[in-house]
Order: structure tokens, then sequence, then C-alpha cells
């Protein structure tokens, strides 16, 4: 299910949400865990690494990944055949028609045939 407009729209509202609350929610956790910090600290470490942003690694040491997809702009397929994710089923099938109107002519049979 969850395909519906309304549904993305909400989806894209939680996630902005989200984005727009990490700050406060961090700031939150990290003074709960200022005041519970000898025994809950211990637990975290052995769990997970905390890393600052001092220490972390600068963005010129980080390899670039090819997020950006080539797409032809004709029929919208990427360079896997693939069409967009926003592209609704009923859009993907008149584009499919039309490509494959486009290949299939019937040949003319030159003169007459008897």
């Amino acid at each position: 299910m969850a395909k519906s407009l309304r549904s993305k729209w909400k989806r894209k509202m939680r996630a902005e949400k989200r984005q727009k609350n990490a700050p406060k929610e961090l700031s939150r956790l990290k003074s709960i865990l200022k005041a519970n910090a000898d025994v809950v600290m211990a637990e975290v470490k052995e769990i997970a690494t905390v890393v600052t942003p001092e220490s972390a690694p600068d963005q010129g040491d980080e390899v670039k990944m090819e997020t950006q997809v080539k797409r032809n702009k004709k029929n919208l397929l990427d360079q896997n055949g693939q069409y967009p994710v926003w592209m609704n089923p009923r859009q993907r099938k008149k584009l499919k028609a039309k490509r494959v109107k486009g290949k299939n002519k019937p040949k003319m049979a030159k003169g007459l045939a008897w």
C-alpha cells in the first residue's frame, strides 16, 4: 500500500521534521546522559564509538560517490532501464507504449505481392 500522494507527502514531511528536531533531541539526550554519566557511558562505549566533529575525517579525504543518475531526457529511463521512483505505473505504461510503438513499424513490401 503506502503509494498514494498523501502518504508520500506525509513521509516527506516526517523526514523533514526529524531533520529539524535532530539537534534538540541530541541536546536532550546529552543532558540525560550527563545525569547518569558514569553508569551509561561505560555501556555506550562498549556498543559504539563516539566521534566528535573535530576528530571526524575531513571532507577532502572521503571518496566521492556517483549519485548522479544518467537519464534519457526523452523516455526518462536511466542507464539500467529503470524509471524514476516518483513516476506512477500509468505514466510508465504510457511511455513504454510510445517507445514500443516507435520500434515495431511494419515493413512495406515493394511492389505487389501476388
